[in-house]
């Protein structure tokens, strides 16, 4: 066990880092074949590491049993080629350490959690929650900071106070406040880089990686992995031209998340996603997590016109 000013040594987090979808069977049980197709497909396009059991992972939807054999199938996988984050997502301190245990128990080399949901906590409170968290693990605690779900942000003093004090190794960043993460990145430098600092935003990955980015965790990568790993390693040689055009690429890609309509967001975006990877093969059925609907036939044929378009689908990739 660790105390939470120790920080644990593990493989360093970088690049790009897929926040692996969860596919479903007809009857909405785990389809593990496919899983196990994906993660291969991810890592075969060269990414740099999984998030296991995030949003896109739809992990608020299983139990803690799904969620431990999701992981363990990623892991299984993943063979040890890349890196594994998971996310630990439950109400409280207590809760997130005891699924964190059983999750890192399957061979996962981080965790990712948030601020407590539903309690009305504290910045002081907050704090106290991932100090516990972090004591109480053997692998690598993460910050997930998402108001959209948790209607709460993290300040930037405390995430890097956690960083310097070894209670996080990184912050995940899914705010959508451009100007909070270009903050968020300049005092982490000026701080001497405690954190590694990763995007969840899709559509700017050139930009915050031209601001400082360690890494980006795109929903779109189980989509089109491929073109985000050839913008991360742009960017990484100082190519902004390139990592421009592969940005616009994808962005076009991402024209799949505004085909359905009047859904909610979880079924709008993670069940575009799903669409588009069915569509290209990657998984067997797009089956979203009850009770989120799936898209109807409408929506999938204009996806599967988006990607198209874009000769993505598999008659029209070499």
């Amino acid at each position: 066990m660790t105390s939470a000013s120790t920080a644990v040594s593990a493989p360093q987090f970088a690049g790009v880092v897929p926040p692996v979808a969860t596919p479903l069977l007809l009857d909405g049980t785990i389809d593990h074949v496919s899983l196990e197709r994906l993660v291969d497909h991810l890592v075969g396009a060269g990414v740099h590491g999984l998030f296991a059991l995030g949003s896109t992972g739809e992990t608020a939807y299983f139990t803690d049993d799904q969620r431990v054999d999701i992981a363990r199938t990623i892991v299984s996988a993943t063979a040890g080629r890349v890196p594994i984050i998971a996310g630990a997502i439950e109400l409280t301190s207590v809760r997130i350490l005891e699924t964190s245990r059983r999750l890192a128990a399957t061979g996962i080399d981080a965790i990712v959690t948030t601020a407590p949901l539903y309690t009305l906590n504290s910045t002081a409170e907050v704090e106290s929650h991932f100090r516990a968290i972090a004591a109480g693990l053997d692998v690598p605690l993460w910050a997930y900071d998402v108001p959209v779900r948790v209607h709460s942000r993290l300040s930037t003093d405390l995430l890097i106070t956690l960083g310097l004090d070894g209670v996080i190794a990184g912050v995940k960043d899914s705010s959508g406040d451009d100007v909070g993460f270009r903050r968020l990145v300049a005092a982490n430098n000026a701080a001497g880089h405690p954190l590694q600092i990763f995007t969840g935003h899709e559509v700017v990955v050139d930009a915050m990686a031209l601001v400082g980015a360690d890494g980006v965790v795109p929903g779109l990568a189980n989509v089109e992995a491929a073109g985000y790993v050839r913008l991360w390693e742009a960017a990484s040689r100082g190519d902004w031209t390139a990592a421009r055009t592969e940005q616009e690429h994808l962005n076009r890609v991402f024209e799949i998340v505004f085909q359905p309509t009047g859904l909610s967001g979880d079924a709008t975006g993670v069940g575009a996603f799903k669409a588009a990877m069915q569509a290209r093969g990657l998984i067997e059925h797009a089956t979203m997590a009850f009770p989120t609907q799936s898209l109807d036939a409408a929506a999938v044929d204009r996806i599967r016109s988006v990607l198209g378009g874009l000769e993505l689908l598999p008659d029209q990739v070499a």
